[in-house]
């Protein structure tokens, strides 16, 4: 079977709610990553406390906490690679016997289509998969590299090297972070697109709710609130 036999099997419905989905992906991680300077996102806003971190770090003693807090993002995103790592194993076993799949879609009242099909729909929640633990992992290398340059900071403030390596640490962190959240985009994304299996329709509302998800926790989210609490003020339960 060619490409263009593989394609025929689509509807342009089916294309327009994966360009939707695609451009849904890229674009919101754009508006995160550069929001409007009135409205920044969490993201962005963590950005200054990372920077901060690092900054009161170099006067720390002893700097225990910093390793711990360090080891804990370093496990966050082992973990999640590893669940990555059991998806696309589960995925493509899905791809090696789709006959599973026809048989969930006949108890569901799911209209039968050919196996390629169903292929073809899995490969897509593995290509986001697949995004998100090469993010993962290189985020969990970027944290380690992190660690070394921590290290490396002199216990003197009054060293020149001090803040200026400090400073190197928070945009590799920094950095890391940016990695980290785009995996779980990835994964958000993924997960919506899982619902493609059922149709057209059903994997252009999972996308709506996907964007609606990831917008409020980047811009309408409690803990948004908090960060942007004045350090003078107090915050308050709500």
């Amino acid at each position: 079977m060619t490409l263009g036999d593989v394609l025929s099997l689509f509807t342009l419905f089916d294309a327009a709610a994966v360009g939707f989905l695609i451009v849904s992906w890229i674009g919101i991680g754009l508006v995160i990553e550069n929001p409007p300077k009135n409205r920044p996102s969490v993201s962005i806003l963590m950005k200054d406390y990372r920077r901060d971190w690092m900054h009161a770090f170099v006067t720390r003693q002893p700097r225990i906490f910093d390793a711990q807090i360090l080891g804990n993002l370093r496990q966050g995103t082992a973990f999640f690679a590893s669940a990555c790592m059991i998806a696309m194993g589960g995925g493509l076993a899905l791809v090696g016997n789709t006959d599973r799949l026809l048989g969930v879609a006949e108890d569901l009242a799911i209209e039968r289509a050919p196996a390629v099909v169903w292929e073809v729909k899995i490969l897509l929640i593995l290509l986001f998969i697949a995004n998100a633990f090469l993010k993962f992992v290189w985020a969990h290398r970027l944290f380690g590299y992190c660690s070394v340059v921590m290290a490396a900071v002199p216990n003197d403030e009054a060293d020149p090297t001090a803040y200026p390596r400090a400073a190197k640490a928070a945009e590799i962190n920094i950095t890391a972070a940016t990695g980290y959240n785009r995996g779980l985009r990835s994964v958000y994304f993924g997960l919506g697109s899982a619902l493609w299996l059922i149709g057209a329709p059903a994997l252009i509302l999972a996308t709506l709710v996907t964007l609606g998800v990831i917008w409020r926790r980047e811009f309408a989210s409690r803990s948004r609130s908090v960060l942007l609490v004045q350090d003078t003020e107090t915050v308050t339960q709500k």
